[in-house]
């Protein structure tokens, strides 16, 4: 099995470092997301005492240090990479998880999560620029996605072209078996519209 996360070399001197620091005889590090799955995933690293870890944590043996990855993270932390970046204030630790906000789906998902999958990897991020955010809300029995449109799309004059075009062709191109997709937003509603 390939290691779910990487740390990078750098990170794990830093890290190391960090842990000498505490004087605390088998102290680890502790990577967990809150709220996994979701758009308010955060990756989170943290000291790990002895017996502070959860017996079903998987842990990760580096050279330099011991890791503790919590076991209801792992999917989410697919791809993820620990690393650090010397600079002349000291340097910053970053943590990459593409995956932290939606696990990774593949062709035998349920059909909501693939399309939050597209929704929050691919189409999200390019609203997000506007303020704007698209939801899925339901699914019908038809297999219509029914789509929320938040923030700055809300009231925007080119939200039904937005729609129409980009998100209902990326959608139905990725998922074939969607039967369509449907906007719940009122657009008459404008107190958020973003205009350029």
């Amino acid at each position: 099995m390939s290691e779910p996360i990487q740390i990078t070399d750098s990170a794990q001197d830093y890290l190391a470092e960090l842990l000498e620091k505490q004087n605390v005889e088998g102290i680890a590090v502790r990577i967990f997301i809150t709220q996994p799955g979701t758009p308010y995933a955060e990756t989170c690293l943290a000291y790990c005492r002895p017996g502070e870890e959860e017996p079903t944590d998987e842990k990760l043996e580096l050279a330099k240090l011991g890791v503790f990855l919590d076991k209801n993270s792992l999917p989410f932390l697919e791809e993820a990479v620990v690393d650090f970046n010397a600079d002349r204030m000291g340097g910053q630790l970053t943590i990459k998880a593409p995956n932290a906000k939606m696990p990774k789906v593949n062709a035998d998902s349920p059909l909501e999560d693939r399309v939050n999958y597209i929704l929050y990897s691919e189409i999200n991020p390019g609203l997000a620029a506007h303020g704007g955010e698209i939801k899925l809300v339901e699914l019908t029995g038809e297999n219509v996605a029914v789509l929320a449109f938040g923030g700055g799309c809300q009231g925007c004059a080119a939200v039904d072209l937005t729609l129409k075009e980009g998100v209902e062709r990326t959608l139905m191109e990725r998922i074939p078996e969607l039967g369509g997709i449907r906007d719940v937003t009122d657009h008459t509603d404008t107190t958020n519209a973003y205009y350029r």
